[in-house]
């Protein structure tokens, strides 16, 4: 007799999901359901052959199944594996048993026990472990309640069995019989009750697994009773049942392999609560008392064992009873308590929730009668949230309701809602929930047609604010409150687009004319005050729909909605309202009498949809140049800007910065002669730019724009390397000479002179008394400190000091006692009339003998006749410079126009002016 409880739990092994991947679970339940048939096939035609065919193939299925179990153990992990390996010996047992059955030829339900027992009883036990195990894989143990749910189940079970095979038996069975016809009985009772309990008590994810359990559980309870019965009534049938049941057990261990999926590794998985035990007890408990009390209406006497099985399910019930109202307090306290902690967490949040149902409606919100809204609760649940929702935002919401976005770390959608005083706030999705599904937090994108929503809100209306602030602060200029340059290229943007519709639109481009000269004389406060006051007087002149900024320092922009002649004429209005701006300085430390006389140039373009904002921004500036090149105080249009003039300026602004690099400039050098030594005794170094397509360039007009463009400084120094590296090759070649180079104020400021020169020398292995450097006056007005220190440490190397042009501009006669000038350079304008004005003469005369007694030399440059020669020679000055001795010469040409200077230019005869008439009371 193979009434094997443990057969069911020996095959239901708990493997991880990729179990069913490993093998066709399809294919073993279709092989066990052709094994069943056709073991009933041969149990019903052949009886005498069943006796060993049967149990042989039932060996075989359970080994079979056990290889299955052992296999899917060593893919799980340590804890997952632990009661599969109690199921793998249970099936060792089973198979052995099995076997020992089939040896005897004892069929499949032996009339009396045998050795074939042994195993199979043996097996109970590892039945138990196994689900022991399988319990404690869940988060909750075996406790008391665990207990009370097991009693109550196996005695009502015990009490169905004991009913069954009484009335299967009639009560006829013997004495010797009643271990093997109520023993198995009961231990297939024993384990239907550890299946209930252990379906009950595992967790939700291994609760399909412990359901197939359940099944092989009550295919053991098939085979113990069509067992029991047949001890005392052998058949055809019970043995067909019990072969069946047996198959049927191995069936549902197979699908409980394949939906075991492990033990859970989620430290954040919720503790199941056991009430599903709970109600299988007392289904089962009532169940009994049912069927007893049926019996007994329709004649049935109960049993004395059957009434006392009653009365104990009945307490066991009420203890039960007892355990589950104890539970219910313990956990409405817990609730409450928890609740509680929710509600001073959610009120405290600044954030606000919102619950929807799946309608949309509000079911609740956490600031309801707490927050500035004014709404309570009962105005706001069961009503559309929709309803207070701005009109213009609502398609916010929507976006939120259809599609559940959540914002994650970026921005969330903002729409406003009203309050009940009719204000409205702003408010930011900061994250959106599947109302249904709150233990999964990463669910972001639910259906509203589903459980619903909650909605996590933040009020923004600070934000806002502060963002709107700060958007005006990064669009304005700080000190005149004018759109600042990132507004107006955003507006050109705008009116560029309209032009493309056909709206006329220009940009004005103004230049303050004379503001420099505020900043250096009065100081950058008195300069911020005027900017003040000219913004203010531009927002006055233009329209309201015309946009005024400021682009930077003393530039401004007006973006007009209008056509070119209309434009043209508002910059006509803006000169003649800021020609009359006389600004006084009441500025710390100003004179209070200073007045500035401002006014501006504009440049006028208009806006073409062909054009990019850069290109409308050039051709504005190119009318601004043009109407600084006719005088300041004009307007031009940029389709009058295409003069040469303009046109040559802007480009050699473009291609000066590569000049150098592409080895277009060169220098070249004029003589400086010495009236008594009647030789050359000096070259000036000067520089020409050929550039490729306008030619020869002189330095008049590129050196101002190298100054303006920060590129003076390294040009400068090319020209010191360049210079120094030729004289050394021509006084190596035994020429006495001196080399005079021009410094630029830009190189003096720069603080760097100094160790340029000294490099330059170093380099080129020339004395420093052979460099006279040629500064201007401007020097000695803008920088008096920087030229008295850095020109003192230049003449103490050794290096010559020049005044070049002097006499141009202001006078420096107070800087000459205290500075180390040693030459002064008249300006050719002195020269102009000397040979036929008096007045001329006399003053060349004055400067002349000013250098003598001061023991500077002079020269005189610009010498381009005879006459001013004679008159020059005459006067005393000892040496000179000019067409008429020798003009620039390159440096290949130089050596042999330094030697082939004639001396007999020096004697030419005195024109009409002499010294004597020149100057009074000289001979």
């Amino acid at each position: 007799m193979t009434a094997l409880p443990a057969s069911s739990a020996g095959v239901p092994a708990l493997p991880l999901v990729p179990a069913v991947a490993h093998w066709p679970r399809a294919a073993v339940l279709s092989l066990l359901g052709a094994v069943a048939v056709g073991l009933a096939l041969v149990e019903t035609a052949w009886p005498a052959a069943a006796a060993h065919t049967a149990p042989a193939v039932l060996s075989a299925a359970s080994l079979a199944i056990g290889v299955l179990v052992v296999r899917h153990a060593m893919r799980l992990d340590r804890e997952s594996a632990a009661p599969w390996r109690a199921f793998a010996v249970l099936a060792g047992l089973l198979t052995l048993g099995e076997a020992i059955a089939a040896v005897r030829g004892v069929g499949v339900n032996a009339v009396t026990a045998g050795p074939q027992d042994v195993p199979l009883v043996a097996a109970v036990p590892f039945a138990l472990l196994g689900c022991a195990r399988l319990i404690r894989s869940a988060t909750i143990g075996i406790g008391a309640r665990v207990a009370l749910d097991a009693a109550v189940a196996l005695v009502a079970l015990s009490a169905l069995v004991e009913m069954v095979i009484g009335a299967a038996l009639d009560r006829t069975a013997d004495s010797v019989d009643d271990l093997m016809a109520h023993g198995y009985p009961a231990a297939g009772v024993v384990l239907c009750t550890v299946g209930l309990v252990t379906f009950a008590g595992v967790g939700q994810a291994r609760r399909a697994a412990a359901g197939w359990l359940l099944g092989c559980f009550a295919a053991v309870a098939v085979v113990t009773v069509s067992g029991a019965i047949a001890v005392v009534r052998p058949s055809i049938v019970t043995d067909v049942v019990s072969g069946t049941a047996w198959l049927a057990m191995l069936g549902f261990g197979t699908l409980a392999i394949a939906a075991d999926p492990g033990r859970s590794t989620d430290p954040d998985e919720p503790p199941e609560v056991p009430l599903l035990g709970v109600v299988v007890s007392y289904c089962a408990a009532f169940g009994v008392v049912l069927v007893l009390l049926v019996g007994r209406i329709g004649g049935r006497s109960i049993l004395p064992v059957e009434a006392m099985a009653a009365a104990l399910l009945l307490l066991l019930t009420f203890a039960r009873t007892l355990v589950w109202a104890a539970d219910g307090a313990r956990l409405t306290r817990q609730v409450l308590r928890t609740e509680a902690y929710f509600r001073t967490l959610v009120h405290s949040a600044a954030d606000v929730t919102i619950v929807l149902d799946h309608r949309g409606r509000i079911t609740w919100d956490s600031t309801a009668g707490r927050h500035p809204h004014g709404w309570s609760a009962r105005d706001l649940e069961g009503r559309q949230l929709v309803e207070f929702v701005h009109g213009e935002d609502r398609a916010e919401l929507a976006a939120v309701l259809t599609t559940g976005a959540d914002p994650g770390q970026g921005r969330g959608r903002v729409f406003r809602l009203r309050g009940k005083d009719g204000s409205w706030r702003s408010y930011e999705t900061v994250r959106v929930l599947a109302s249904g599904d709150l233990r999964r937090p990463d669910v972001t994108a639910p259906e509203l047609g589903g459980g619903g929503l909650v909605l996590y809100l933040r009020h923004v209306d600070e934000r806002r604010h502060s963002e709107l602030e700060l958007e005006r602060m990064a669009y304005t200029d700080y000190l005149t409150g004018l759109p600042n340059r990132a507004r107006l290229m955003a507006a050109l943007a705008g009116a560029r687009s309209r032009a493309a519709e056909g709206e006329a639109s220009c940009l004005l481009l103004l230049d303050l004319d004379g503001f420099k000269a505020v900043n250096d004389i009065a100081g950058h406060e008195a300069g911020d005050l005027l900017l003040t006051e000219v913004a203010d007087r531009l927002r006055a002149s233009v329209r309201d729909r015309d946009l005024v900024g400021r682009l930077g320092g003393d530039e401004f922009a007006v973006v007009v909605r209008a056509d070119l002649d209309e434009a043209t004429a508002l910059g006509e209005r803006i000169i003649a309202e800021l020609a009359g701006v006389h600004r006084s300085v009441p500025t710390p430390g100003a004179d209070p009498d200073l007045v500035f006389d401002v006014s501006c140039s504009i440049g006028v373009t208009e806006l073409a949809p062909a054009d990019e904002v850069p290109a409308t921004i050039r051709h504005a500036d190119l009318a601004l140049r043009a109407a600084k090149a006719a005088g300041k105080g004009r307007v031009r249009r940029h389709g009058e800007t295409a003069d040469s003039a303009t046109v040559r300026r802007t480009r050699l602004a473009r291609d000066l910065p590569d000049a150098l690099s592409r080895g277009q400039l060169r220098l070249v050098y004029q003589p400086v002669v010495g009236v008594a030594e009647r030789r050359v005794l000096g070259v000036e170094a000067l520089v020409r730019w050929d550039h490729p397509v306008l030619g020869e360039v002189s330095p008049e007009e590129f050196v101002p724009l190298a100054e303006d463009d920060g590129l003076i400084v390294p040009l400068q120094r090319w020209v010191l390397d360049q210079a120094t590296a030729e004289l050394a090759g021509l006084v190596r070649a035994g020429r006495d000479l001196r080399l005079g180079v021009n410094i630029s104020v830009r190189h003096l400021q720069s603080g760097s002179l100094v160790p340029d020169v000294a490099a330059a020398l170093a380099r080129a292995g020339l004395p420093p008394q052979r460099l006279m450097l040629e500064v201007t006056e401007s020097l000695f007005i803008g920088q008096p400190d920087r030229a008295d220190g850095d020109l003192q440490t230049l003449h103490d190397m050794g290096c010559v000091i020049s005044l070049d042009d002097f006499g141009r501009g202001y006078s420096t006669f107070a800087y000459l006692a205290r500075l180390p000038v040693d030459v002064l350079k008249m300006d050719r304008e002195f020269l102009a009339g000397i040979a036929e004005d008096a007045r001329s003469a006399a003053l060349v005369h004055s400067v002349i003998e000013l250098g003598q007694r001061l023991s500077i030399d002079v020269v005189a440059e610009g010498v381009e006749t005879p006459e001013q020669l004679a008159a020059l020679r005459d006067l005393g000055c000892r040496y000179l410079q000019g067409f008429l001795l020798g003009r620039p010469t390159s440096p290949a040409e130089l050596p042999a126009v330094i030697d082939a200077f004639d001396p007999d230019l020096l004697d030419v005869v005195s024109g009409p002016v002499s010294a004597a008439t020149a100057v009074p009371g000289t001979v």
